[in-house]
């Protein structure tokens, strides 16, 4: 799997359900100095819209945090970043290991971001790891406010098996199979 970093001001938060530890966002940090930068193939930006859309190898950086899509659009309101919208085969996100815990690493083939709603949400064949635990859904909707995560085995549209799975390792098991 590609790795998947940090997404838009505060973007997965995921927590292994009371199952495991929990998870450090999986956001972009809005409040951070560092930049977001974004590189892509082609660009269009909208400034009397606050749109931009960019195409084909995506990547969107904050620090080590990545996004990686075949398409990013962004949206952005008078308060600063307020959307991002990635897809891909797959889109991928991916978070550095942090002192408070490991790296994440995640991928659907859409990934939303909503930084008025504090919702990260992964969709369509979405697979979020840390640690060597696994949650895998059609929809793994992360608030990151709450740091809640719902799983969901099937999109709005009826894609996905109908089940979510999760896999947590044993807490003996110290190995960080994620790390970069």
């Amino acid at each position: 799997m590609k790795p998947v970093r940090n997404l838009a001001g505060r973007l997965l938060l995921l927590s292994t359900l009371a199952l495991g530890p929990a998870l450090p966002a999986l956001a972009f940090n809005l409040d951070s100095d560092e930049p977001i930068r974004v590189t892509a193939d082609s660009a269009r930006l909208d400034d009397s819209q606050g749109t931009a859309v960019y195409r084909g190898n995506v990547e969107v950086r904050q620090g080590e945090i990545l996004l990686t899509a075949d398409r990013v659009d962004v949206s952005r309101n008078t308060a600063g970043l307020d959307r991002i919208d990635a897809s891909g085969r797959p889109a991928t996100y991916y978070r550095p290991a942090t002192e408070a815990a490991g790296a994440v690493n995640a991928e659907a083939l859409e990934i939303h971001y909503s930084a008025s709603d504090s919702l990260l949400r992964f969709e369509r064949e979405a697979v979020v790891e840390q640690n060597g635990d696994e949650f895998r859904g059609a929809v793994i909707n992360y608030n990151t406010v709450n740091r809640v995560v719902t799983g969901e085995g099937r999109t709005p549209e009826g894609e996905g098996s109908g089940r979510v799975e999760m896999i947590i390792q044993p807490r003996g098991n110290t190995s960080d199979t994620n790390s970069n």
